[in-house]
């Protein structure tokens, strides 16, 4: 599996007047108040933990705060990318009835969940496995999710700047907020995904899911068991 997003913007210093260059975490420290959108200190630190140089990557990060990074995937976690609209639906579902969720973002008109190590490689045969096209018991009828890509070991990801950037580029819609976020696995995910279709095969094509207020940052919090599927 290929990564999807290029790494356009390379985090490099770039910056030899010291002036310029910004103190991220002094500035991550002193935002107060629970901030979805936003990047913690501790969020960043796991951040950076995914690639081979964490000190370097928060080095680049505390010279260029508003670009964003391309990290590898498999060790600190795997990323699920969703159409914006699907992802949407998935995200809304992991918060009114799931578990909650880890760190998502936004970019290209995509969704990107951030999920537990091991779930880009489980997630799709668990996916090949479900019975779409018929609900049972005689409920609501359940059409195929669009295709999800799945990105593991030996893929990469473009992932927000910690400091919001250009309205065009990747965004947080919600941050990394403590060095050991719970992540949500294939399990969880699958469970997501059956739902979302099914919203998506009762709201009819085209629909577009109603905002939401966006939740508190608890990525850290305890998952609770998904409903029944049932």
């Amino acid at each position: 599996m290929s990564a999807w997003l290029r790494d356009e913007s390379p985090l490099s210093p770039g910056m030899s007047d010291d002036e310029r260059r910004t103190d991220i975490f002094g500035l991550l420290r002193d935002e107060g108040g629970p901030q979805t959108a936003r990047v913690t200190q501790a969020g960043a630190e796991w951040l950076a933990s995914a690639g081979p140089y964490p000190r370097s990557t928060l080095s680049l990060w505390t010279a260029r705060p508003t670009a964003p990074a391309v990290l590898p995937c498999g060790s600190a976690f795997d990323v699920v990318n969703a159409p914006a609209f699907f992802g949407r639906r998935m995200l809304d579902r992991l918060w009114a009835d799931g578990p909650g969720s880890g760190p998502v973002a936004a970019y290209r008109g995509r969704t990107l969940l951030f999920a537990a190590p091991g779930t880009a490689q489980r997630l799709p045969s668990l996916l090949s496995w479900e019975e779409w096209g018929g609900g049972s018991g005689g409920g609501e009828p359940e059409t195929a999710p669009p295709p999800l890509l799945c990105h593991g070991t030996g893929d990469a990801v473009t992932v927000p700047p910690l400091s919001p950037g250009p309205a065009s580029g990747p965004r947080w819609m919600v941050a990394p907020d403590t060095r050991h976020p719970w992540l949500p696995g294939p399990d969880v995910l699958l469970w997501a995904c059956v739902r979302a279709a099914r919203d998506q095969a009762a709201a009819g094509p085209g629909s577009v899911p109603r905002p939401r207020t966006a939740p508190e940052p608890s990525s850290s919090a305890a998952a609770r068991l998904p409903r029944s599927r049932s």
